[in-house]
């Protein structure tokens, strides 16, 4: 076994690992030895004269026991710790591990379209201030201020919408006064106009009465003369008739003189009552009917002594 250390460095070279992994068939030593190429050490590897050792076995069982119960925080106390707690663990890779985490949330949100880029942008500074000390107070957050966005956007429309609403009943208003104070203007208009003709009509009317006046105030001057001789002439005929009616009781009024004396005293009683009669006559013939008052009281006492003397000699008659 001695004068094997050729082989054994050939067989290492061959099979690619240490030479105190090469085991030797101590039953075929000789054979081994007339070996001095490594063709012949591949013939005795394949001839099984030649083996690579196994791998010693090197268990982790017992470790990784040790490591679950530290994960659940056994072995962790203050007599197993080795160095300080920044030693240990730093800041800055908790810090960077916080970053990482949250940066990584706001891009996925942001992808997703569940922030836009504004909120991103604006959490992302909040986020390198220390704002967020977990991803859960990230997300909360983030709800958050989407309901406040929502909420202010209806908020928005509401007054948006109140506004236009306002705008289109000042707009209605207007319109209205607008419409209202047309109406007025053309009514009063109207009313200027009708009493424009009215006042027209009214001058009209005044200057056909005033020239109807004048009319009859011209054709008036002209009549008086023949309005005279006829309310003289109407004494006469009365006269006239009264001559003949005393001439037909002539006899019967000579033999009662003394009663037609007496009877004669109600012509001061008759003489007022025609006076009325003659009042009610028009102003405009007040000069004419000056003579009528006159020959009024001549004519109705003739008129009267005539019945007055019939009735008595009907009377006589009757006797």
């Amino acid at each position: 076994m001695t004068g094997l250390r050729l082989q054994k460095r050939l067989a290492a070279s061959v099979l690619k690992c240490g030479k105190r992994k090469i085991w030797l068939d101590p039953n075929e030593v000789n054979e081994i030895s007339m070996a001095n190429s490594r063709q012949n050490v591949r013939k005795l590897v394949k001839n099984g004269l030649l083996l690579r050792k196994p791998v010693k076995i090197h268990s982790r069982s017992r470790v990784r026991k040790l490591h679950e119960a530290k994960r659940k925080g056994r072995h962790t106390g203050t007599g197993k710790r080795r160095g300080t707690r920044e030693a240990r663990l730093p800041q800055k890779v908790l810090w960077i591990r916080r970053m990482r985490v949250l940066r990584r949330l706001l891009r996925k949100y942001r992808e997703a379209k569940k922030i836009d880029k504004h909120l991103y942008r604006d959490l992302y500074a909040k986020a390198k201030g220390n704002v967020f000390k977990n991803k859960r107070v990230l997300v909360e957050y983030i709800h958050k201020a989407k309901n406040d966005a929502a909420r202010e956007k209806v908020l928005a429309d509401q007054q948006a919408a109140r506004r236009t609403r306002n705008k289109a009943m000042r707009e209605r208003k207007t319109n209205r006064q607008e419409e209202k104070m047309k109406a007025l203007d053309a009514a009063a208009e109207a009313e200027a106009v009708a009493a424009a003709a009215r006042a027209k009509a009214l001058a009209a009317a005044k200057a056909k009465a005033a020239e109807e006046a004048a009319k009859a105030k011209a054709a008036g001057k002209a009549k008086p003369a023949g309005k005279k001789a006829g309310k003289e002439a109407a004494p006469a005929k009365a006269a006239g008739k009264a001559a003949k009616g005393k001439a037909a009781a002539a006899a019967p009024a000579k033999k009662e003189a003394a009663p037609a004396k007496k009877d004669a005293a109600p012509k001061k009683d008759a003489a007022p009552a025609a006076k009325p009669a003659a009042k009610k006559a028009p102003a405009a013939g007040k000069k004419a009917a000056a003579p009528k008052k006159d020959a009024a009281p001549a004519a109705k006492p003739a008129a009267k002594k005539a019945p007055a003397a019939g009735k008595k000699a009907a009377g006589k008659g009757k006797k």
